[in-house]
């Protein structure tokens, strides 16, 4: 297994207290499971500093949480018809976080979720509606032993109405029918 790259703030105060009872470095970095230069440099910062807290980083704050992001991940998968504007306003509404549409779709973006217009299906006509009612009504008092000797092979995709190609769907590479 790789060493971790990161220690959470309970590890770096474990490092620092073995590292002042005089364990070596390499011992607590064996005991943490990191590389031996995550706990030196640690230690420097800590002299230097007299913190064990991470430094600031540098670039513009992420403006959702952990959590929002998978509040925004949801929505999308349960609705995959939203847009990008109707998770934000609902972001908005249930946690007071206002963040653009952009943000909305470079979270989507980061979860693996695209945009797409979805896959359309051959609309249904009119003869078509007719002829699957009367094949409902001609079987409907079918018992169970009849239905047991039939085999439905047609897979095919029926729209009760034709796409206009302006609605997209939120979908995972290969999932082009979700």
């Amino acid at each position: 297994m790789p060493p971790r790259r990161k220690l959470s703030d309970l590890d770096r105060g474990r490092a620092i207290g073995w590292l002042q009872d005089g364990v070596a470095a390499r011992q607590v970095a064996q005991r943490l499971a990191v590389a031996p230069s995550v706990i030196i440099r640690l230690k420097q910062r800590f002299h230097a500093t007299g913190r064990v807290q991470e430094r600031q980083r540098s670039g513009r704050p992420r403006v959702t949480t952990q959590r929002e992001d998978r509040f925004i991940q949801r929505q999308a998968m349960q609705q995959r018809m939203a847009t990008a504007n109707n998770i934000r306003q609902r972001l908005q509404a249930t946690t007071n976080t206002v963040v653009s549409g952009q943000t909305i779709r470079n979270r989507l973006h980061n979860f693996g979720l695209r945009a797409r217009r979805p896959v359309r299906g051959t609309t249904l006509t009119a003869n078509h509606r007719a002829a699957r009612r009367a094949w409902c009504t001609q079987h409907v008092r079918w018992q169970r032993q009849q239905w047991a000797q039939v085999l439905f092979t047609d897979e095919s995709r029926f729209c009760q109405e034709p796409a206009d190609g302006c609605i997209r769907v939120w979908i995972r590479r290969g999932e082009r029918f979700a």
